[in-house]
């Protein structure tokens, strides 16, 4: 079974780019995406084979999240069950017999930092959510989740501890959140890879210079660890700020 997952940084932008080849050559059982900035009826796409289950922002042009999935879902929720939370299309869950699949475009603490405060409070609910999930059955997590955890996982990671994305306050969360009982599918297979990342500023010629970050994850839960067969950042796929990244599994 293959899962991919894609910020793709406006999906009515990158559709007029490369979108569809991209989504045909990858063929993906899962095809998850973050950051759509769109609301319903503003697009519409042409997938015959897959089921669409969308979770749009209140705000327009902001946010939210998609998953195209060949095989429908048992249920399907949208956000975390918070009313503090839920306001930004950023959650999608979708429950197959033996496991949950969810999508996530975690909040960004900006810049100062000045919505740090709110993805702390996030963090530790959302880690809560998945637990709960969890005591049911196994969890596949996916998505942007604004986070380079250790040093190898980004390119400056001296000259980025004050900024976003890095704090030591965002990249505990994230260590707690895999202590709770979660592994990051990358770092499983490939624990001292280095240079390898899904996200490059705009500015500073960064992607030409690979001055990247790993923030686009699949993590799951860790009864389902040994049914992963690889994970794969798709660095050589372009038409947003990120390339998407792929989990292949066994389910």
């Amino acid at each position: 079974m293959k899962l991919i997952s894609w910020n793709v940084n406006g999906l009515r932008a990158v559709m007029q780019k490369n979108f569809m080849e991209v989504f045909n050559e990858l063929d993906a059982d899962f095809f998850c995406l973050q950051e759509t900035k769109l609301q319903a009826g503003q697009i519409e796409m042409d997938l015959p084979n897959y089921h669409e289950y969308w979770n749009y922002a209140v705000k327009k042009g902001y946010s939210g999240t998609a998953i195209f999935a060949k095989e429908p879902a048992l249920s399907v929720s949208y956000g975390i069950g918070l009313e503090s939370h839920d306001q930004e299309g950023r959650v999608i869950t979708l429950e197959y017999p033996e496991f949950y699949l969810v999508c996530c475009y975690t909040p960004n603490s900006q810049n100062e930092l000045k919505r740090l405060d709110y993805r702390m409070t996030w963090e530790d609910d959302f880690r809560q959510y998945l637990n709960q999930l969890n005591s049911k059955k196994g969890v596949i997590l996916c998505g942007d989740l604004n986070v380079a955890h250790e040093n190898i996982d980004l390119k400056n990671w001296k000259t980025n501890q004050k900024n976003a994305g890095f704090t030591p306050q965002e990249r505990e969360k994230f260590t707690q959140l895999l202590n709770s009982g979660f592994v990051d599918s990358f770092r499983f297979f490939y624990p001292d890879l280095e240079g390898v990342y899904s996200w490059w500023s705009y500015r500073f010629n960064a992607r030409k210079n690979n001055a990247g970050w790993r923030i686009d994850y699949f993590v799951v839960s860790e009864d389902l660890k040994d049914k992963m067969s690889d994970a794969k950042i798709h660095t050589d796929i372009f038409g947003s700020d990120h390339c998407p990244v792929e989990l292949d599994i066994h389910l």
